[in-house]
């Protein structure tokens, strides 16, 4: 059963609660702007990603104060100093990334105030947290403000002239090493999560034109024991395998008999669809 609910029939902050708690896990653009008067501020972002390669896009949104509809400090400097850093945040960093996010006078340094440490940037004035694994420095080319009063975003379009990255977190073949990076995601209320604890490969259909589980014979497509997501992994096959090797794979398995019922050879194959062995899974399942 679902429930189902006008939007416009929910209050802010219900509704602000729906969407960061189900659009989730989200990136954080911990964010350093400066304003006219040379002022540092330093705040994190949840409504954020990247949204082109060519020019390299970043965008984030500061959302209005729910209380008053005020803007917030982020947005005001970057109004006066079309400049920003967006910094990533990693494990050992959230907590005192979550810290900064106090609503502190403007004028007050954030990053005095959360212990982080401010590098000077090479093409722009805000600062880079140096403790920040990844760090870019950004133009602004663009604000583009969604609504009014408070929980109304503001899209922040960010064109990135310059990467830094910590020596140690790029691989021999130039790419971040995921594992070491060790990022954290922002989630509903509380809580965030811990890339690093919960990262899972998943190869990109783009290489072979996979089968499609349309053409998955249906007493597997319709299994008991397959999930979708096993059904997903044998639809990515260019080919169904034939019965011949099919039979002769398994007649080579030691303890399997040839007339394992359907139950037992759907639950055999997961086993090697849990292995990524997708090849040797469809030859299970059909052979009978």
């Amino acid at each position: 059963m679902t429930r189902s609910f006008l939007a416009s029939e929910l209050d802010n902050s219900r509704l602000y609660a729906y969407l960061s708690s189900a659009v989730a896990p989200r990136p954080i653009a911990f964010a350093s702007t400066i304003d006219a008067h040379g002022n540092p501020n330093l705040s994190p972002f949840s409504f954020f990603n990247v949204f082109s390669s060519s020019p390299p896009i970043l965008v984030f949104s500061p959302v209005n104060r729910g209380q008053d509809g005020s803007q917030k400090d982020t947005l005001l400097n970057v109004q006066e100093v079309p400049e920003v850093v967006i910094n990533v945040v990693n494990y050992e960093m959230v907590q005192q990334m979550s810290l900064s996010s106090t609503a502190y006078p403007k004028g007050i340094n954030e990053f005095v105030k959360s212990g982080f440490s401010a590098q000077p940037s090479d093409l722009v004035k805000p600062f880079r947290v140096a403790e920040s694994p990844v760090q870019f420095e950004c133009k602004v080319t663009q604000i583009l403000p969604l609504g009014q009063g408070g929980g109304a975003g503001n899209l922040v379009v960010c064109e990135v002239v310059k990467i830094h990255i910590k020596e140690n977190l790029i691989d021999t073949n130039g790419h971040l090493k995921h594992q070491q990076l060790d990022l954290v995601s922002r989630m509903g209320a509380n809580w965030y999560c811990r890339a690093s604890h919960a990262m899972f490969e998943v190869p990109k259909p783009l290489a072979a034109m996979g089968i499609g589980v349309d053409q998955i014979p249906k007493e597997i497509r319709h299994s008991h024991i397959l999930t979708g997501n096993d059904l997903g992994k044998l639809a990515t096959l260019e080919k169904i395998p034939d019965t011949v090797s099919a039979k002769q794979f398994v007649s080579s398995l030691k303890g399997f008999p040839q007339a394992a019922n359907t139950e037992n050879r759907h639950r055999l194959a997961q086993e090697y669809l849990d292995k990524n062995e997708i090849e040797n899974a469809w030859k299970i399942l059909l052979a009978n």
